[in-house]
């Protein structure tokens, strides 16, 4: 029986022609151990941020401005093409399309400076563009190496809903349309390399599947072709215990379950968004995060549940940029509903809300917001609670600025006795303050909020933790 594998090249494995030509040796290598192979990429590092300013600048009506970051896109595109591709015949192709999609992006931006106007239809349509030529780059150079390569859109494989900017997939009519557009090409023996991140919605419409949307477009395409194997392959070797570049000790974990890269993804880790593995994890496909250029190096497989020992914390993380708002007072004893109204006047400012702490007493509730959203989010509490405050049911509401959320995580934690106390003693003993506490109800992470300036070191002594336990 053929064997299928899907993998996914990010922005930094696309980045420049070295490690254009990086990747399509490693999609050779794996053309002959795999009958099926199919790739999805990313846009060229940087690009998808260049369309999107260049968006918001034409709807700010700067025009210099984004006929610049234009011009610099197409140059950072033509010397790729000069670096990595030797044929007159595939160069001219590749400059033939990706001026034409260059010219397409100037024509956006010329309409959104015109109409003053930039929906999230519109912004899902330009954002597009930078996957639509990194495959070019990439099936040109599989081609002149001596490998049957061909560019396709994902427009036409992945159907989805019409939330631009955040679509979500029909996976039985993606199933079928893959398996339409992708089976002959498997037959022919080419290799398809597929734009990540966009879909289209019923109408055909181009929709985009959010932040990580390759990573999802992976493992949407793996599951509609019942494929064997994912690997994602990014710039660093696996997931790793924390950021090497803070904890030169920091190591690759052999294994993550679900449950542990949702809690890592969520409190600031870069790795896989939950909703990326979902499909994968749910038809039992083998899910492995590989560096592009360590290929033989560690690497980490995503898995639904394993056994860990008891008590493991296994990887640590942070959310930075981060305020706390605290709402205090002795007449909110026992009083319902303040907790919902406090939550609906933070959603009308359309901020998130990270971590929630709440005394026993009832006496305070603490949650933390990104910084940069303290103003409103104060001005709509005041707003909401101006009676309570008026009368001294709430004596203040208050925000702490520049805290940091620092988060343990392990499955391995759960019901183990201990674990919270190992983490206070060890901050406690490098006289870390330790200003609000949180751990979910499924005792997959311990969040700690500390000062600003305690972030680097709380994360460096609760790794000493995880390097005693021997967690892999």
């Amino acid at each position: 029986m053929e064997k299928t594998l899907v993998m996914k090249f990010g922005g930094t494995s696309m980045g420049d022609a070295d490690a254009i030509r990086q990747s399509a040796t490693i999609v050779r290598n794996a053309k002959n151990q795999w009958s099926r192979v199919a790739v999805v990429v990313s846009a060229m590092s940087g690009v998808t941020d260049m369309l999107l300013e260049g968006a918001y600048a034409a709807a700010d009506n700067r025009i210099a401005d984004y006929n610049e970051i234009t011009e610099q896109i197409q140059q950072k595109h033509l010397r790729a093409v000069a670096e990595l591709l030797k044929t007159s015949q595939e160069k001219d192709h590749v400059q033939k399309v990706n001026t034409e999609l260059i010219h397409e992006v100037l024509t956006l931006c010329n309409a959104i400076q015109i109409l003053n106007e930039l929906s999230p239809r519109g912004l899902d349509l330009i954002s597009s563009l930078g996957e639509t030529m990194s495959v070019q780059l990439l099936a040109a150079h599989l081609r002149e190496t001596g490998c049957k390569a061909e560019a396709v859109h994902s427009k036409d494989l992945i159907r989805t809903d019409s939330v631009f900017q955040s679509a979500y997939p029909d996976l039985d009519a993606t199933r079928e349309l893959c398996r339409a557009e992708l089976e002959p090409l498997f037959e022919d023996k080419i290799i398809p390399v597929i734009t990540g991140f966009i879909g289209s919605n019923e109408e055909g419409i181009i929709t985009t599947l959010g932040r990580g949307g390759s990573d999802f477009s992976a493992a949407i395409i793996g599951s509609a072709l019942n494929a064997d194997e994912v690997w994602i392959w990014t710039d660093v070797d696996g997931i790793m215990t924390t950021d090497p570049r803070l904890v030169p000790e920091a190591f690759t974990l052999e294994t993550v379950t679900y449950r542990e890269i949702s809690e890592l993804s969520y409190f600031g880790a870069k790795v896989l968004h939950p909703k990326t593995i979902r499909p994968v994890i749910e038809r039992g496909i083998a899910l492995w995060v590989k560096n592009t250029f360590n290929p033989q190096g560690p690497a980490t497989q995503v898995i639904d549940n394993h056994a860990i020992p008891k008590g493991s914390i296994r990887a640590v993380t942070a959310i930075k940029t981060q305020c706390m708002v605290t709402i205090e007072g002795r007449g909110m004893i026992g009083v319902q509903g303040i907790a919902g109204r406090a939550f609906n006047a933070v959603a009308r400012t359309n901020t998130s809300v990270s971590l929630i702490s709440q005394a026993s007493s009832e006496q305070s509730i603490c949650f933390t917001i990104p910084s940069g959203a303290s103003d409103e989010v104060l001005a709509s509490l005041e707003k909401e609670f101006q009676a309570e405050l008026a009368r001294r049911d709430i004596d203040h509401i208050w925000i702490m600025d520049n805290v940091v959320i620092v988060t343990a995580v392990g499955v391995g934690m759960r019901h183990t006795p201990g674990v919270a106390g190992r983490i206070f003693s060890a901050l406690g003993e490098a006289g870390i303050n330790i200003i609000a506490i949180a751990q979910g109800s499924s005792e997959v992470s311990i969040s700690l909020v500390v000062e600003g300036a305690d972030a680097d070191e709380s994360i460096v002594k609760i790794h000493q933790l995880i390097i005693n336990t021997g967690a892999q």
